[in-house]
């Protein structure tokens, strides 16, 4: 069984992505991902930028930069079907030219991980390794989506937070 996602803006706008029904990957909701991208938007934090998708789930979040305008994205995920799903998707969207899928744990990756315009981080809501996480970050820009609130370091300075139901919503720059 799967349930069905769509893309909310650009090139690919209204297609359809597949997400199995059955499994722990919590998708990001139309609703937030618009918001979250029209922000990004406004702060010209979009077109031709280099993304990162950690703990990308079903990968709608870094899909939707693609459609967007991004230049590329890293998807990095520990999650097998999660894997599976997003190669899935960018094949049938068409942008598996512009994107690079990674099977391996988000924390690990970011020791070998190159600078990004843009970090994507959704982990799941048990997820406790903030700290270790924020500080290894190579981006100019952070984006965070949580259930529970999280101080970031002195580094980073909020642009602007939201809350959308469970989900709390949290962009930063260096």
């Amino acid at each position: 069984m799967y349930r069905i996602m769509r893309i909310v803006a650009g090139t690919a706008r209204g297609r359809k992505l597949t997400v199995p029904s059955n499994s722990k990957i919590r998708p990001t909701k139309d609703r937030v991902r618009e918001a979250i991208f029209n922000s990004l938007h406004s702060y010209g934090l979009v077109e031709d930028l280099c993304y990162l998708d950690l703990f990308a789930g079903t990968g709608s979040l870094g899909l939707e930069a693609l459609s967007r305008g991004a230049n590329s994205v890293v998807f990095v995920d520990n999650n097998e079907l999660s894997v599976n799903t997003i190669t899935h998707n960018l094949q049938m969207l068409g942008f598996d030219s512009k994107a690079e899928v990674r099977h391996q744990d988000a924390v690990m990756y970011l020791k070998e991980a190159r600078d990004f315009d843009v970090a994507i981080l959704d982990p799941p809501y048990e997820f406790d390794l903030w700290d270790q996480l924020i500080s290894q970050i190579k981006s100019k820009v952070v984006v965070i989506e949580t259930s529970q609130k999280i101080a970031l370091n002195e580094y980073w300075k909020i642009i602007k937070e939201q809350n959308y139901g469970q989900s709390n919503v949290l962009i930063a720059k260096k």
